[in-house]
């Protein structure tokens, strides 16, 4: 043997020794993990269901709303459209100097020709 072989020979290994695991306690640490995660999945899971039935409900309703206003904004669009001509009428017939009646006299005719031919 060479010195170099025989001095590194006198070099204590050093070993690294694992931690002993206790396996029924890492199972039983996993099983508390495990169910944990899934109550907290199915909670997360009922709030999200929640939501998005709140969500429905909401645009239910919305439609609704927007199909009742549909509709009150077809009426006001015909009202406008008559008293917009039912104003300018009024205008024209002030302009001609009409006035409003105020009593209906009827003519009486005594015979039932008005007209006689010669």
């Amino acid at each position: 043997m060479t010195t170099l072989a025989y001095s590194l020979s006198k070099v204590k290994t050093i070993s690294l020794a694992m931690p002993e695991i206790n396996w029924k306690r890492l199972y039983i640490i996993g099983f508390f993990a495990m169910v944990s995660v899934l109550f907290l999945s199915l909670i997360f899971y009922v709030f999200g269901v929640n939501e998005l039935t709140k969500g429905a409900y909401l645009i239910k309703n919305y439609q609704k709303d927007i199909a009742l206003l549909s509709q009150e904004n077809a009426g006001l669009e015909t009202n406008f459209a008559e008293i917009g001509f039912l104003g300018s009428m009024q205008e024209k017939a002030k302009e001609l100097s009409f006035e409003k009646t105020k009593e209906v006299k009827y003519i009486q005719v005594v015979s039932g020709e008005l007209v006689r031919a010669k």
